[in-house]
């Protein structure tokens, strides 16, 4: 009795999830002076009002950071074509 393998060397590749069942991309925003964040939305103009909202109230607090999160789906393929 033998054993017989075939290997074949495969290309992966990544690429943003666009198939109907990916999940939504999502937004929020941080203020960089004290950590305090908006509510993850779907709608990116939420975040921003937060960003304004938080500004009013603290002054002082003029750098954010948006946070985006959008899902990722890894397929084979050859280097350089979106499947």
């Amino acid at each position: 009795m033998s054993t017989r393998a075939v290997v074949k060397h495969m290309y992966w590749t990544v690429q943003p999830d666009e198939e109907p069942d990916a999940r939504s991309r999502t937004y929020a925003q941080e203020c960089d002076l004290c950590g305090e964040g908006s509510p993850r939305t779907e709608d990116p103009t939420q975040s921003i009002d937060w960003v304004l909202g938080h500004a009013a109230a603290n002054p002082s607090h003029r750098s954010y950071t948006e946070i985006i999160k959008r899902g990722w789906r890894a397929v084979m393929g050859r280097p350089g074509v979106r499947l």
